[in-house]
């Protein structure tokens, strides 16, 4: 038996991240207002993501992974985007420009005003 985890986003734009054994009774169920309170006040919903998987705990553990993301990585996950995906897994003081994401390469002076790993108001290679 195969178990889906999903994520439909509802009319007004909001996501909604869950998991089922029978993903079209499910989206059904979304569509005409029967399975939850939060989908049946935003119909329509569109699925925009949705993966297979073996078990239903492999499926619940991508259920609540992907439920703590921010809605941007959610974004780059319905796009198959894996770069930024990858770019918006960092904290936000780790990221560099999405335009650097190819091209900028960082290195740390060895002297000079930069020495400390500060350039401008980032921190390059700290915690947050």
């Amino acid at each position: 038996m195969a178990f889906w985890a999903y994520v439909p986003r509802c009319a007004d734009g909001k996501y909604y991240t869950r998991h089922t054994d029978d993903l079209e009774r499910r989206m059904g169920e979304h569509h005409h207002g029967r399975f939850c309170d939060f989908t049946s006040r935003r119909r329509p919903v569109t699925l925009i993501w949705c993966s297979e998987f073996p078990t239903r705990y492999e499926a619940l553990s991508a259920e609540l992974q992907i439920k703590k993301w921010s809605r941007a990585k959610k974004e780059a996950l319905a796009a198959s985007d894996w770069t930024m995906l990858s770019y918006y897994a960092r904290p936000p003081c780790e990221r560099v420009s999405t335009s650097a994401l190819t091209t900028e390469v960082y290195r740390e002076p060895a002297e000079g005003p930069y020495a400390n790993g500060v350039v401008g108001n980032e921190t390059r290679g700290r915690p947050c």
